[in-house]
């Protein structure tokens, strides 16, 4: 009986060993993957979705998108951290990741520590925008008056952190402008009171204004990106229109897991999602919502991540802004 246990633990243990981690590799998934999208609604889920119908029949097991809204985003990038490091919870998000730390005086998470980059999915630039009655027709314009009466512009956005929120205080900080922000539940809500000049000022998705400037009921002034949008191609940048070749903010999505997550299973899930956006049918999707598609190594995305929580906090910090 002895020699038969001695023996069984013998194969058990060499079964370990003989595990490397391709072999993990190529066992993962072994069951449903979760995207878990921190919002109710935006490019975030449009991009999770489509993703997820394209990514299903490549890993060979369900791939399901589930909805954890609140608090910044910080629920569902929290419900995330805490998941098993098995890639089979998967987060998309955007500038909240690196911005809430600075925003907010407590987190029971900290991105880089608790969570893992992936890879970058889709990068959305702002519109500048007021609306069609409103006697503006440049940023110019509206930034010298916003100097003169700093307390006439309000602006609406689906909470601190985000990128329109973001936006507008890089332009408060460049151009000496001043714009009072009124946070939102979510961008619907902010753009109807935005298109009933309840809100004088708009720095809103791209996706969100381009219906409302195409029917002429919104004004396009600039957009936040380094480049033109092939969507307005005749609205000049920011830098373009203030001759300021420093500002740019331009929102970006992508791909976490939970830390400890193994490398071998982040590699995987870099290179299936990469297959899906280079998927042409994925690639019209993203430019439909304003977008483009970015890609390339989790490296590179932790390297973006970092770069924008040092520039972007130190607006955190300039202007004031905290946390709803």
């Amino acid at each position: 009986m002895r020699m038969t246990r001695h023996f069984f633990v013998c194969l058990v243990l060499l079964g370990l060993v003989g595990m490397t981690p391709t072999t993990r590799a190529e066992t993962f998934p072994s069951k449903k993957l979760v995207i878990v999208v921190p919002a109710l609604t935006g490019s975030s889920d449009v991009f999770a979705r489509a993703m997820a119908q394209r990514l299903a029949p490549a890993l060979g097991q369900p791939v399901v998108v589930e909805q954890k809204p609140g608090a910044g985003t910080n629920i569902g990038n929290d419900f995330v951290a805490k998941s098993a490091p098995d890639g089979h919870t998967l987060l998309i998000n955007g500038l909240p990741l690196v911005t809430n730390q600075a925003l907010y005086a407590k987190l029971p998470y900290d991105t880089l520590r608790d969570l893992t980059p992936v890879i970058e999915v889709a990068e959305v630039p702002n519109v500048i925008t007021v609306p069609a009655s409103l006697p503006i027709s440049t940023l110019r314009e509206l930034v010298d008056m916003a100097k003169k009466e700093p307390d006439r512009f309000n602006y609406g956005t689906p909470g601190a952190g985000s990128s329109g929120h973001l936006s507008a205080e890089l332009l408060s900080v460049k151009s000496g402008a001043k714009f009072t922000h009124v946070p939102y539940q979510g961008n619907a809500q902010a753009t109807n009171d935005h298109l009933g000049g309840v809100l004088q000022v708009g720095f809103i998705n791209l996706p969100v204004g381009l219906q409302f400037v195409k029917a002429g009921r919104l004004k396009a002034l600039a957009v936040t990106s380094s480049k033109r949008s092939p969507l307005l191609p005749d609205v000049p940048t920011v830098a373009e229109a203030l001759n300021m070749p420093d500002y740019e903010l331009t929102g970006w999505f992508g791909i976490m897991v939970p830390s400890k997550t193994p490398p071998e299973v982040v590699t995987r899930l870099n290179l299936e999602i990469g297959k899906v956006l280079s998927d042409p049918s994925y690639i019209e999707i993203v430019k439909a919502a304003g977008g483009t598609v970015l890609g390339g190594t989790a490296a590179q995305f932790e390297a973006r991540m970092r770069r924008d929580a040092v520039r972007l906090s130190e607006v955190i910090r300039i202007t004031g802004a905290k946390a709803n």
